[in-house]
């Protein structure tokens, strides 16, 4: 970064944990200055459990606004004022703005993820989608599925978790508000899960499984469950090739990581706060 930071600087943030490994703070620092924009971005290390905490200081440092990652995209709602209507349909926000402290909660992940699909010559109208997870990531990817016309969601969710009503909750409200084909699956009925896959033409990770501590494991087991055609994307961009992308490999997908849906979904929260067209390229990442 080597634009100046003076007075008038606004700041705008990333709020999660872990965020060491977020390239957010480059990717839009250097937009902001090919942009030639008076803003600095800022990752910050904030639990789901500090989050109101987290919004005063927005209000109270006057940001105008902030990126969130796990675990804080659901956890941030009770503390916001508004929130649009993709966000308040799949309960989940990545993108804060701040009008004269009244705070909106925008979701732009589920547009980054289907934009790198699109990026990468990849139609899914119509489609069946395998979808790891739903959560503050999984959410806004099957109602941006929906949206788009994908033909098909199949929700993978482990039985035993802690959101596995939710789950059942948001996969209704999805299918209500946009008549799109969507179920809910044990993640732990592997034999279903290879059902599932057989005739699937894209799978979407959306869960942890592949990064952090979690590093080096997969949410498919192994590649005798997939096979070729299967288009896979991981939501994960660091490392650059999970587990996943790995076995998918093997079997013969094609494979997309993380990185087009944060470049894309990026993007799209730069044009929120600033109203300008985001001045990079999917290369310059």
């Amino acid at each position: 970064m080597t634009q100046d930071i003076n007075g008038a600087t606004r700041l705008i943030c990333l709020f999660g944990d872990p965020v060491a490994h977020s390239k957010s703070p480059h990717l839009h620092n250097r937009a902001f200055e090919r942009a030639g924009l008076n803003y600095a971005y800022m990752a910050f290390r904030v639990p789901g459990e500090d989050m109101k905490q987290a919004t005063d200081a927005i209000r109270l440092l006057n940001m105008r606004g902030c990126n969130l990652t796990m675990p804080n995209k659901i956890a941030v709602i009770p503390f916001l004022d508004k929130l649009d209507p993709i966000a308040e349909m799949v309960g989940a926000v990545n993108t804060i703005v701040n009008e004269d402290g009244v705070l909106t909660g925008y979701s732009t992940d589920g547009y980054g993820f289907m934009k790198s699909f699109e990026e990468h010559g990849v139609d899914a109208k119509g489609k069946k989608m395998v979808l790891m997870g739903m959560g503050g990531a999984g959410t806004p990817i099957a109602a941006q599925a929906a949206l788009d016309g994908v033909g098909e969601i199949v929700v993978f969710s482990p039985s035993t978790g802690k959101s596995w009503d939710r789950v059942a909750e948001e996969v209704a409200l999805v299918a209500e508000k946009t008549g799109c084909k969507i179920s809910r699956h044990d993640a732990n009925d592997l034999d279903d899960l290879r059902a599932q896959l057989a005739d699937a033409d894209l799978l979407a990770n959306a869960t942890p499984i592949g990064m952090g501590k979690l590093e080096g494991r997969s949410p498919i087991p192994d590649a005798s469950f997939l096979h070729p055609g299967l288009v896979i994307q991981d939501a994960i961009y660091q490392p650059a090739e999970t587990e996943l992308l790995k076995i998918g490999k093997e079997a013969g997908c094609t494979t997309i990581n993380g990185e087009g849906m944060l470049f894309f979904q990026g993007a799209r929260a730069f044009e929120i706060w600033t109203g300008v067209d985001f001045p990079l390229s999917p290369d310059e990442m």
